[in-house]
């Protein structure tokens, strides 16, 4: 049947030429964009799991860039600590001179307390001027906030770390069931009835004494406690309100690291000792050891060190000391705020971000209100090293403290860098390879595929315009009809 209105051949020879050169235009697209997802059509599927996973990457980055940024902070704090730690082992050096009293002349005890002052000055110095984009590191800025602190339960208190949440403030219960105790080895008597010879050991030293028989507790007590800072042990009586009572051989400090031991030496009489509960020692060595406190910190159960308590959670991790006298009972506080929060994750929530504290280090702050603070080692301050050997030894002490808190603050620094920002920069950095991977594997072209498809649809396009040609012309066999 021969038609010429309608040249249907022709009409499909076009609509195949269209789709060959749309699927060259495709071809052409994604080897010139490297992409072989351009739009939604080109595979709707692929593009939402692409587009969800190159925002994962660009979270993941973030990321990285924020741990980063995070270990320059604690390198610049730790550079800090170090210098004020380097000051203060000066400190210490010129302290320990100072008591030299038979070698050091006046004049030197003075220079060297100039020293002294002049180092403290720097550690505040330190302290205020040591940022970070305009951010104090050193000065208690990142330190966390309390408040409700009972000072006659509480002695110090340092907060390491608090995930508030959506909370704007963590409550801390803390409730002693078992208080802290010291070494203790009891003379039950106003006097003693033995001529005796004893070695008196404690944590610091051992120390020998001689009493005659019938020497009063009091006696005895006197002689203990001029040797206490050699031996680490003191004498107390034992109901202060009944000196007949008797009196206790006792460990300076609390807990179970302290003991008291009393050896009776060759030729001594015999002396009979109490432990704290009446149990009777009456062998030639008696010994007590000190009892460390128990408690219950927001439920989870501390056993401490002596009066110390350290709480360890996901949410909270603290340091407390107890009042001498705080026994069994309970207190309340509560962290309100500060530290320094750092967004570790690509997800803003708890569970990727970590909150820390960095406590001051001005001099005002190093020690603790049990030995005394730094600032007070200066001329003319409660422990002036060259007024008296006692303040030398007190000042020694305060500045041993100081030491170990720059220490610990340095330590906690670098376990952060190395065990939480180095682990989870390398973790972020294997999981964004493995993102891209996958990202690349959907959306990226094969250019290998592309290129076949590129000349498989150049041909298609050639061959049908080579049809069409063809197609338009078989019209012109009607002619042949005519008799043209």
């Amino acid at each position: 049947m021969a038609r010429i209105n309608t040249n249907v051949p022709a009409i499909v020879a076009q609509r195949t030429l269209r789709q060959s050169q749309r699927e060259l235009q495709v071809s052409l697209e994604r080897l010139s964009s490297g992409l072989r997802i351009n739009r939604g059509a080109d595979d709707p599927a692929g593009l939402i799991s692409s587009e969800l996973l190159r925002a994962e990457i660009s979270g993941i980055e973030k990321s990285i860039s924020n741990s980063q940024r995070a270990i320059n902070i604690i390198a610049t704090a730790e550079a800090s600590l170090n210098e004020v730690a380097s000051l203060l082992t000066d400190i210490q050096g010129l302290i320990v001179e100072i008591a030299n009293d038979a070698a050091m002349s006046e004049d030197e005890k003075q220079a060297n307390q100039l020293q002294i002052n002049s180092a403290i000055e720097s550690i505040t110095r330190i302290a205020n001027t040591a940022s970070f984009a305009g951010r104090k590191l050193i000065n208690g800025e990142l330190d966390y906030i309390t408040s409700g602190i009972d000072p006659t339960m509480i002695g110090t208190l340092t907060v390491h770390r608090c995930q508030f949440g959506t909370s704007s403030y963590i409550p801390v219960d803390v409730a002693v069931t078992v208080s802290a105790q010291h070494a203790q080895l009891q003379v039950r008597n106003s006097a003693i009835p033995n001529s005796v010879n004893v070695e008196i050991r404690g944590s610091i030293g051992t120390t020998v004494l001689s009493f005659t028989s019938g020497t009063s507790v009091t006696d005895i007590m006197a002689a203990v406690n001029r040797e206490s800072q050699a031996s680490g042990v003191e004498a107390v009586y034992i109901n202060s309100a009944n000196p007949a009572s008797g009196m206790a051989f006792q460990s300076i400090g609390f807990g179970s690291d302290e003991f008291v031991e009393v050896t009776l030496l060759p030729g001594s009489g015999d002396l009979t000792l109490y432990q704290p509960d009446g149990t009777p020692q009456s062998s030639s060595t008696m010994r007590s050891i000190g009892r460390d406190a128990v408690a219950s910190i927001n439920g989870a159960q501390v056993i401490g060190r002596g009066l110390d308590l350290n709480l360890q959670t996901r949410t909270l991790e603290l340091s407390l000391t107890l009042d001498n006298d705080f026994g069994i009972g309970s207190t309340t506080f509560a962290v309100t705020g500060g530290g320094a929060l750092f967004q570790l994750g690509p997800d803003v929530n708890t569970n990727q971000q970590v909150n820390m504290g960095i406590q001051s280090v001005a001099a005002s702050r190093l020690g603790n209100p049990l030995v005394g603070y730094l600032s007070q080692v200066m001329s003319s301050q409660a422990f002036d090293p060259t007024r008296s050997l006692a303040n030398a030894n007190t000042a020694s002490q305060i500045v041993n403290e100081a030491n170990r808190q720059v220490s610990v603050l340095r330590g906690r620094l670098g376990a952060f860098e190395r065990n939480t920002l180095q682990t989870n920069i390398r973790s972020l950095e294997v999981t964004m390879e493995n993102l891209i991977s996958s990202e690349s594997a959907i959306r990226d072209a094969d250019f290998a595929h592309e290129t076949s498809q590129l000349t498989r649809n150049q041909i298609l396009v050639s061959a049908g315009t080579s049809v069409l040609a063809l197609a338009n012309s078989s019209s012109q066999s009607v002619l042949a009809l005519l008799g043209g």
